[in-house]
């Protein structure tokens, strides 16, 4: 009924520059907000929508809003604003993925440099041949792809020199207290050491601390994603930001 009856929205998460702290673009995260229930959490309905199959349609719309959100927010520094949609696992399956990118492309006006898909690695697993076959084909319309919630999964780090990726975004439970140094900064040190060999944009999620941040830049990173710089805004509220941002 929720999917029926355009129930979710769309909100969106700034992602910075470790240069500038200028947002590069946002990761759109999808949000239920029931007439009755009020906001239903991510965590509650995600799974649900997995087990059931809406998320296909879920998936879907968001996609749509997404492209569309981007394709009409303020230049920053002359350059367009690019959005990170999340695909799921089933997404990934789906024969028609391809023609539904090019068309939410297509409809939405949204310059295809400007949409970057994220995967999760795990994702990979299933059929890697036919994984990296879709993979190819969405880059070849000009899309971005990244690896969501890098070293949480259990794929081979051959499958990473194998995808066609762009970025690799590393899981918040490593950003966490990293600042710590010592073992807990040893995992992100080794994905932006391996990321930077392999000429992959790195993104660390989760930042919520200025240590954080500082000693994540120190070791390479190129962006910063978390509350520390904005908790995921309306589509109506991203205008706001980029101006504040740019004064």
């Amino acid at each position: 009924a929720a999917v029926e009856g355009h129930q979710f929205e769309v909100a969106y998460q700034p992602i910075v520059s470790a240069l500038d702290g200028a947002a590069s673009h946002v990761e759109a995260l999808a949000r239920w907000r029931h007439p009755k229930w009020g906001a239903v959490s991510p965590g509650e309905f995600i799974p649900l929508a997995e087990e059931t199959g809406q998320l296909l349609a879920i998936g879907e719309q968001v996609l749509y809003a997404a492209c569309k959100a981007a394709a009409q927010w303020p230049l920053v520094d002359g350059y367009a604003l690019s959005v990170a949609v999340n695909l799921s696992a089933r997404q990934l399956r789906e024969p028609g993925l391809l023609a539904l990118v090019a068309n939410a492309l297509a409809v939405s006006g949204l310059r295809p440099a400007c949409l970057e898909l994220e995967i999760t690695e795990s994702m990979v697993m299933g059929d890697v041949e036919q994984t990296i076959r879709m993979l190819q084909s969405i880059k070849a319309l000009g899309v971005r792809i990244a690896v969501d919630d890098f070293g949480t999964g259990y794929s081979s780090l051959s499958y990473l020199q194998r995808l066609p990726i762009d970025t690799l975004k590393i899981d918040r439970s490593f950003v966490s207290g990293c600042d710590r140094g010592g073992p807990d900064m040893a995992i992100p040190h080794a994905i932006i050491f391996i990321g930077k060999a392999l000429n992959l944009h790195i993104v660390a999620e989760g930042v919520e601390t200025e240590p954080e941040k500082e000693i994540l830049a120190l070791c390479g990173c190129n962006e910063f994603q978390g509350y520390l710089f904005s908790r995921p805004l309306a589509s109506s509220a991203v205008d706001a930001y980029l101006l504040s941002k740019s004064k």
